[in-house]
């Protein structure tokens, strides 16, 4: 069980215990992106007297982390582009000795780098035209203006600092004005000792107007006192926390303002522990899976060698995936393989993974034999797209799914299926599936599954009313009464009156009348257009037929939805 503790130390003490050592970061946290403006206004609000957010600690030990896991020391030096954005820093993977860490930062890292840097590290900047001076950079130091007459900021505008705190160039600083001071220069002996510290403020504002003497007076002792004397950082250490843990605490947190993706922080840990990752994963994803993105792994991964009820990758589960990886490849292309013979388009699932992996499952586990059970692998597609069967839980039916097959001799069968609750075929389910209306994604997965031996992967195709839709909004035919016409008219969204047509085809057919459609089309064109449409062949197309229109193309299209899911 985690103990919380609350505490505070001073900016001082912070950056000293990052200097140390004692301070470090777990390697899935490695990315720094703050800009220097981020640190100018950091420090004009702990000026301002403004509270800088707490920071969450995770105390480590032997205990609680395992001798194999990466911690990253802080960056003792940064370079900014002409844009004033860090230039790819990356934080410096180790190990840890215990005897002097026992600190890693789960939230607030960007804060105490800035911090850190302001105060002990080496900031630069390299300007625009520093490829034609062979990538020259130049120092860059972060300055305060004591001479409040020359000033920059406005102090009406609440987006703007209210002290004029800057980065500016080394040259720049020294030839422009005395009158500026650098901040890391508040830790000179002078200043942290009482004795000589109103002497060395005194001596610091010699050039300085009388008129402003006061105010370059205060803004130093008030920066002395926010880095030395009051405690600024306050932190929440937790205590007898796994690793794993933290990782799924971490996932919560931003990263400088910019919220973390899933797959960004999963990608960090994994490449700790196999750093060529990224580039064994964008080969992976190409061709067939260039759409995909790499959560379509990760969760496969963690399907095959983890906790698929978990978001995040540990190093077991790291190492398995990078010691098979040549298996795990070869299920990739077996599964393209697999949806090629069964006219299904994978592209289809770019932003519906998750149905894919329990497939990636059952054809690591099978590979010399997974064509065998083409069937039932469609049959457990379809049924998992037409039940919806991950509308929600998604983590707990993938583990129960890797159950079933794992009780099943790691196959997929239609058995298997019609054991699970959710994914048995019932009567309610079909006319549920027979129900959904157009515009659902339902109503266009089912009709792409039925039609799919015609479809071509290379047309966008459309949801289009058989019988057009405005007609239900003109008067009734005189033969039918008002109950079957406002019967009729709920019916007209629903499924049986509802075609997958290509879009240039549907715009041509646009509201005419279903029998005027067909009535343009010439025997072959009828003959496919039939076949396609699955239109009632003893059936008229008049408006005045669309009861029995609608309840013949149901059954038809009930045998097609039964013999997909059986």
């Amino acid at each position: 069980m985690s103990n919380l503790i609350d505490n505070s130390v001073t900016i001082y003490e912070a950056i000293k215990n990052i200097e140390n050592g004692k301070y470090v970061m777990p390697a899935f946290q490695r990315e720094y992106v703050w800009s220097s403006e981020q640190i100018e206004k950091l420090w004009d609000s702990i000026l301002l007297d403004y509270p800088i957010s707490n920071f969450l600690f995770w105390h480590i030990d032997d205990s609680n982390v395992t001798w194999d896991t990466y911690f990253c020391n802080f960056l003792k030096r940064v370079t900014f582009n002409s844009s004033k954005q860090a230039i790819g820093m990356n934080f410096p993977i180790n190990s840890v000795n215990f005897n002097y860490t026992d600190i890693a930062i789960l939230d607030g890292q960007q804060r105490l780098t800035s911090l850190y840097l302001s105060l002990m590290g080496d900031t630069y900047i390299k300007p625009k035209f520093s490829k034609r001076q062979g990538g020259v950079e130049y120092v860059y130091k972060l300055f305060i203006e004591l001479d409040k007459n020359k000033s920059e900021n406005d102090e009406e505008d609440y987006n703007s600092k209210k002290y004029d705190i800057k980065f500016t160039t080394k040259g720049l600083s020294i030839n422009s004005s005395s009158t500026q001071f650098e901040i890391k220069n508040i830790l000179n002996d002078g200043f942290k000792n009482d004795e000589t510290r109103e002497q060395t403020i005194e001596d610091t504002i010699k050039d300085i107007p009388e008129n402003s003497k006061e105010y370059a007076r205060n803004i130093l002792l008030k920066l002395y006192q926010k880095v030395c004397g009051e405690k600024l950082i306050r932190y929440t250490e937790i205590r007898n926390m796994s690793q794993d843990d933290a990782l799924e605490m971490f996932i919560r947190f931003n990263n400088g303002g910019k919220k973390l993706r899933k797959h960004e922080i999963t990608m960090s840990i994994l490449e700790v522990y196999w750093p060529n990752a990224r580039e064994q994963f964008s080969i992976l994803l190409s061709g067939a899976y260039e759409e995909f993105n790499t959560d379509l792994i990760i969760r496969t991964a963690l399907m095959l060698y983890g906790d698929v009820t978990k978001t995040i990758i540990n190093k077991k589960v790291a190492d398995d995936l990078k010691n098979n990886w040549s298996d795990f490849k070869i299920a990739f292309k077996n599964m393209q393989n697999a949806f090629e013979k069964l006219n299904i388009d994978i592209k289809r699932f770019v932003n519906d993974y998750t149905k894919l992996v329990p497939i990636l499952y059952h054809i690591y586990n099978n590979p010399n034999t997974y064509e065998n059970d083409l069937q039932s692998i469609r049959v457990y597609l379809t049924r998992t797209i037409f039940f919806i069967y991950f509308r929600s839980g998604t983590p707990g039916k993938l583990q129960r799914l890797r159950n079933n097959i794992n009780n099943n001799g790691m196959k997929i069968t239609i058995d298997m299926l019609d054991t699970m609750a959710e994914l048995q075929i019932t009567e309610s389910k079909i006319e549920d599936i027979l129900n959904s209306e157009k515009g659902s994604r339902l109503a266009e997965e089912v009709l792409y599954f039925i039609g799919r031996d015609w479809i071509d992967k290379n047309i966008s195709y459309e949801q289009d009313h058989l019988h057009p839709e405005s007609r239900f909004s003109e008067p009734k035919p005189f033969s039918i009464s008002i109950e079957e016409w406002k019967n009729w008219y709920i019916n007209r969204n629903r499924l049986p009156n509802i075609q997958l047509l290509d879009e240039f085809e549907n715009k041509s057919k646009n509201n005419r009348r279903l029998i005027d459609y067909c009535n343009d089309m010439n025997d072959e064109q009828k003959k496919i257009f039939f076949e396609q449409a699955m239109i009632p062949q003893d059936t008229s197309l008049e408006i005045e037929s669309f009861g029995e229109f609608y309840e013949k193309r149901k059954n038809i299209l009930k045998e097609k939805i039964l013999e997909l899911l059986k």
